[in-house]
């Protein structure tokens, strides 16, 4: 979950998935007449033609309608007091209730909105003082309201088990239930209070980091004709994907070169982050910053600890992908900077936004026609901001509130990997939209865990769809390569982001250094062990933790390995079974928000997330993929 939103709340409806490694590419054989195409660019919001950009007056036509709201929510929270001290009948915590849900209902609103604003548009000053207002206006909601769960957990234990059997109560007994299981980690009201007030400073690390992130100027380097190319932070990844080995060396190095000029800075703002983690699971009586992330989530710190012990078994399957591709390419060495390069040849025209388009909804059909038309109301109804600009926020993400319909986030850059991108977040905004029709706002906000299931499924299926109508060997082989690749970024290097985010952690618990030097031995040690002997761990990935966003939203990245294991189950599930798998899994996953655990949530759907058979299972996928891939390479 995005740290922004604080932990004395009811969690915002928000999925953030910024897109920090490529996804799978789509065929070569979809992609057709492109050449001729010219890939647009933009200096700026205003060049831009409205229909590839949302549509944020669907929130609010003008500012002032804005400002009304947040006048609106600023009274609510002032008035929020009055229940403080009274939750002494059903009635009354009902009331109290319902007064916290319309408080926080009505704030999501006013709040994505101007964050969603500024992140499209950050160097514009009234946005950015539209994004400090919000955030005030947030603080405000936090420390009128901190109260709460204090006081729910102090009701006499045998008269909350009569609150819960009421009636009344019903749609708030799930979250009750997550209160009173949180209950030995929640502090006294003032305490809460405190920690609600003081939320801009834990949020400083992550401010600061964007920041500099995005003030950093990256040099240009020569391209193979001689030509200038101009490294930003939106086609650096792309830029790997260059035919030219030197070409690629040279960003890579320019890229890292530029980022380790700023290390001391960089270590600051990260061991900041790790430091207040601790901090905060420490005065919470917490084990660990680990523990105190997946509690309130209700997932046991098991599933994290298994998921990297299973991926490690699995690194000799990695390791002889590795071997594979520095063979087929018959490279002398491999290097970090040419893991990306497809072992067979596709087609890399660039795709124009309209075409993808209907690659994703061609790709989507097995989830069923409703499924699709929303998708096709998405692409023309002003949910989707297409195009990048200087001042535009990285990657990609999935947002909105409640009572909005989902926006979804892209710097579109015309790749196959952008393809997927799209599918992926839509994947996040059709759960959004099952889920805020079916459930009370209350247990709308459904939990990272789940929401990056509902993602990875798109993109599953795309897949499939794909390797089924796949014509020629050549076209297979593409599509066989790109699939291992998904394996690689999400399966592997997510994984190898939550073991380096567990180590920083245990790092600083025990009083060691977070500076420069440290934390770029630890990443670079872990690379080295995640890629192995086939592949050269150049000293400049050591830097690539400061480029990582999901590193400052504590313990987020797991959340994308456990995903795409459990969502390859679900594909499987919905092209074997059909419809009874895709009622199945809208009835009891993208629909059901956060009215239950997780894990019982995903048990429901169909798969067991409590046990590591599903990452044992994907690793398994991961092997058959590659043993089919070695086979038609052999094939004469």
């Amino acid at each position: 979950m995005k740290k922004r939103l604080f932990s004395t709340m009811t969690a915002l409806a928000v999925t953030l998935s910024m897109v920090s490694t490529p996804f799978i590419p789509y065929s070569n054989q979809a992609v057709v007449a492109a050449d001729a195409v010219t890939k647009p660019t933009y200096k700026n919001r205003t060049e831009i033609p409205d229909q590839y950009k949302w549509k944020l007056e669907h929130i609010y036509a003008t500012k002032a309608a804005w400002e009304a709201d947040v006048k609106k929510v600023e009274d609510l929270a002032n008035a929020f007091t009055k229940h403080q001290g009274k939750l002494q009948t059903a009635a009354a915590l009902k009331k109290a209730l319902d007064d916290y849900s319309n408080l926080f209902r009505l704030h999501d609103k006013a709040y994505v909105y101007a964050i969603m604003s500024f992140d499209v548009n950050s160097g514009n000053p009234d946005l950015q003082a539209l994004s400090d207002r919000a955030e005030k206006m947030t603080v405000l909601v936090s420390s009128k309201t901190s109260w709460l769960s204090p006081e729910i957990t102090k009701i006499p234990d045998q008269k909350m088990a009569a609150f819960l059997k009421s009636a009344s109560l019903a749609p708030y007994k799930y979250y009750l239930n997550n209160v009173l299981r949180t209950k030995a980690h929640t502090l006294s009201p003032e305490l809460e209070s405190t920690l609600a007030s003081i939320k801009p400073l834990a949020d400083a690390p992550e401010s600061t980091w964007k920041m500099l992130y995005k003030d950093i100027k990256f040099p240009t380097v020569k391209d193979e004709n001689g030509k200038d190319i101009q490294i930003t932070r939106a086609n650096f990844v792309s830029l790997l994907d260059n035919k030219n080995p030197e070409v690629r060396k040279a960003v890579f190095q320019a890229f890292y070169g530029t980022m380790a000029q700023y290390q001391d800075t960089f270590a600051q703002t990260i061991g900041a982050e790790v430091k207040g983690n601790n901090l905060l699971a420490k005065t919470r009586k917490y084990n660990s910053a680990l523990e105190a992330a997946l509690t309130p989530n209700d997932v046991p710190v098991e599933v994290y600890d298994q998921l990297i012990t299973s991926v490690n078994k699995g690194l000799p399957q990695l390791h002889r992908y590795m071997e594979l591709k520095k063979r087929v390419l018959n490279m002398k060495e491999l290097h970090m900077y040419d893991i990306y390069i497809p072992m067979t040849e596709g087609n890399d025209s660039y795709i124009p936004y309209e075409q993808a388009q209907q690659m994703v909804l061609d790709g989507l059909q097995p989830l069923g026609e409703e499924y699709v038309n929303v998708l096709k109301e998405a692409f023309k109804g002003g949910w989707v901001d297409v195009y990048s600009t200087d001042d535009k926020r990285t990657g990609a993400y999935q947002w909105g509130a409640y009572d909005t319909h989902p926006y979804v986030l892209l710097n579109y850059q015309g790749t196959n990997d952008d393809v997927f991108t799209i599918a992926h977040e839509l994947g996040h905004a059709m759960q959004s939209y099952y889920t805020n029709k079916k459930q009370p706002y209350i247990s709308s906000n459904y939990p990272i865990f789940t929401a990056e299931i509902a993602s990875t499924l798109n993109e599953h299926l795309l897949f499939k769809s794909m390797y089924k109508n796949a014509k020629t060997k050549a076209e297979k082989m593409y599509l066989l390569n790109q699939y291992l690749e998904n394996f690689r970024t999400t399966l592997f290097r997510q994984t190898q982001f939550a073991e380096f985010e567990k180590a920083i952690h245990d790092r600083e618990q025990k009083g060691e250094s977070l500076n420069a030097a440290a934390v770029k031995q630890i990443y670079l040690d872990i690379n080295k062990k995640y890629y192995g002997p086939a592949v050269v761990s150049d000293e400049e990935i050591a830097m690539e933790w400061s480029r990582v966003q999901h590193f400052y939203y504590g313990y987020y990245v797991y959340q994308y390995s456990t995903s795409f294991a459990a969502s390859a189950a679900l594909a499987k599930q919905v092209l074997d079974e059909g419809k009874p798998a895709v009622d199945r899994i809208r009835t009891n996953f993208l629909e059901a928000g956060n009215s239950d655990s997780p894990i019982a949530i995903m048990k429901r759907a169909g798969v067991d997330m409590s046990t590591s058979a599903p990452i044992d299972q994907t690793i398994e996928l991961f092997e058959e993929t590659l043993n089919e891939l070695e086979t038609l390479l052999n094939e004469k």
